[in-house]
C-alpha cells in the first residue's frame, strides 16, 4: 500500500464539502413540510440536541457531534435537518395517497410528526412551506389544485425541461404555511429529488434575502437625517470663522461616528441579502422552467416582486458608502483648513518671536555696553587705590594720571573678554 505524505488537517472536510447537503432520491406521491428557523449560535446547537431528542424517542442513534446536516427515517415520516449560517432548515417527508376531489383537505407531512416536539423547535420561524409531489396531471388534480391554492394569485410553470409542472400562490394560508404543488410526470427519483430541493431553497433563500429590507428601510431614515446634517455642516464651513471651526469639527466627528456605526451594523446584513438574492436567481435557473399558457412563471413573479426589495437593499448599501466617503472628504477639508490656519498662526508667532529676539539682542548690547563701563569703573577705582599706595613707595605718576591711563586698557580688555565669551557660547550652541 502506498504511503501518503503528511495530510492537511482540513483535506477531508474540504473534499467532502462538495457532497454537503446532497439531494435525496424521491418517489411520489409525496408530501413535504419545510420549515426554516432563524437561529443564533446557541439555538443552532440546541436544534442539534432537539434532533437528537427525537431520535432518542424513536430508539435511533443520535446525530454525530459537529454534524451540519442529516437525514433520518422514523418510519411514518422522514426528517432532513440542515444547519446554515443564520438559520436551520427542517424538512419532513411522508408518502401519501394520490389527491383527488375538490373539497378534500390535503394531507401534510407534519400530521405524522410529534406535535409537541415540533412546537418546541429552537429559533424563530422564518418560512413554512407545504409541498406536494404528485404524478402526471390528471383530470381530478386540477380541481384539487384550485381548492388547495388561491386561483387569483396562482403562479405556474413547466419545469425540468417540460417533464413537470409546479404551481404555487406565494400566499400564507390559514395554517401559517405557504403551499406548492409539483406534478412530477415521468422524472427519475434523483432528478425529482434535485428539483424538489431547488424549489425548497427558492422559498428559503427568498425569505432570507428579504431580511435586509427592514434594515434598509430603517437605514434610509438615519441616512436621510445624516445627509441633511452633512449638508448643513458643509454650508456652515463655507462661512465659518476661526472660532467656529472647533465646534464644526466636533459636530462632523460625531456625525462620522454615527454614519460608521450604522454602516457597521447593517453592512453584513446587506451583503448576506445580496448573496441570498443571487442564490434565488441560481435556483430558479436550475429548475429550467418554461411558460404554461396564460400563467405567470416563477421567474417573472420573483423579478417583479423581489426587484424593488433587492434594489432598496443595494441602494441603501451604496448610499451608506457614498455618505461615508462624503463625510470623510469634508472632514479632511475642514482639518486641512484648520491646519493651514494653525500654520499661519505659527508663522506669525515665529515672526513675533524673531522681532522680540532682535529687540532682546539690542537690549543685550546696550546692557553689555553698560556692563563694560561699570566693570571698567570698578577696576580703574582699584587701580587708583593701588597708585595712591604705590606713590609712597616711589611710583612716579600721580594716582589720577595712573587711573586715566588705565581706563582705555581696562575698557578694551573687558570688551575683548566679553566678545570672546560670546563667541565661545555661540560656537558651542551651533
Amino acid at each position: 500500500m502506498t504511503q501518503l505524505p503528511s495530510q492537511h488537517r482540513l483535506r477531508l472536510s474540504l473534499h467532502n464539502e462538495v457532497h454537503a447537503r446532497p439531494p435525496e432520491p424521491m418517489g411520489m406521491p409525496m408530501a413535504l413540510s419545510h420549515v426554516v428557523m432563524a437561529c443564533n449560535a446557541e439555538q443552532r446547537d440546541a436544534s442539534r440536541a432537539h434532533m437528537a431528542a427525537l431520535a432518542r424517542d424513536h430508539h435511533l442513534p443520535a446525530p454525530e457531534e459537529g454534524s451540519i446536516h442529516m437525514r433520518m427515517d422514523f418510519g411514518p415520516f422522514k426528517v432532513r435537518w440542515e444547519l446554515h449560517t443564520e438559520f436551520v432548515t427542517w424538512t419532513f417527508m411522508r408518502s401519501i395517497a394520490a389527491e383527488g376531489g375538490t373539497e378534500r383537505d390535503p394531507e401534510v407531512a407534519l400530521d405524522a410528526v410529534p406535535q409537541q416536539w415540533f412546537a418546541e423547535l429552537p429559533g424563530e420561524c422564518l418560512a413554512c412551506l407545504h409541498l406536494w409531489v404528485l404524478p402526471a396531471k390528471e383530470e381530478t388534480v386540477m380541481p384539487w389544485l384550485r381548492h388547495v391554492l388561491h386561483e387569483e394569485t396562482l403562479v405556474a410553470s413547466a419545469v425540468a425541461d417540460g417533464l413537470g409542472e409546479v404551481y404555487t400562490d406565494f400566499s400564507v394560508h390559514a395554517d401559517g404555511f405557504s403551499r406548492m404543488v409539483l406534478l412530477a410526470g415521468g422524472m427519475t427519483p434523483r432528478r425529482l429529488g434535485r428539483l424538489v430541493q431547488c424549489l425548497l431553497e427558492i422559498e428559503t433563500y427568498r425569505m432570507a434575502a428579504l431580511l435586509g429590507l427592514p434594515a434598509a428601510r430603517e437605514a434610509s431614515h438615519v441616512l436621510a437625517s445624516a445627509e441633511r446634517e452633512l449638508a448643513e455642516l458643509a454650508e456652515a464651513i463655507r462661512s465659518a470663522t476661526r472660532n467656529d471651526e472647533p465646534m464644526l469639527l466636533d459636530r462632523l466627528t460625531r456625525l462620522a461616528g454615527q454614519v460608521e456605526s450604522q454602516h457597521a451594523a447593517t453592512h453584513s446584513r446587506f451583503s448576506a441579502s445580496a448573496a441570498y438574492f443571487e442564490l434565488v436567481d441560481k435556483r430558479i435557473e436550475d429548475i429550467a422552467e418554461s411558460r404554461l399558457a396564460g400563467m405567470q412563471t416563477i421567474r417573472e413573479f420573483m423579478d417583479r416582486r423581489l426587484t424593488p426589495a433587492r434594489s432598496t437593499c443595494a441602494w441603501s448599501s451604496r448610499r451608506q458608502d457614498a455618505l461615508s466617503q462624503r463625510v470623510s472628504r469634508i472632514s479632511n477639508l475642514l482639518r486641512t483648513r484648520v491646519e493651514i490656519e494653525q500654520q499661519q498662526s505659527s508663522q506669525a508667532l515665529l515672526a513675533t518671536m524673531n522681532t522680540r529676539q532682535g529687540l532682546q539682542l539690542q537690549l543685550q548690547s546696550t546692557v553689555e555696553g553698560l556692563s563694560v563701563a561699570a566693570i571698567t569703573y570698578y577696576i580703574v577705582g582699584l587701580v587708583s587705590y593701588m597708585a595712591k599706595a604705590a606713590s609712597h613707595h616711589g611710583w612716579p605718576l600721580s594716582p589720577e594720571i595712573t587711573a586715566a591711563a588705565a581706563i582705555p586698557v581696562v575698557a578694551g580688555s573687558v570688551w575683548w573678554s566679553l566678545r570672546r565669551l560670546h563667541h565661545r557660547l555661540f560656537t558651542s550652541v551651533s
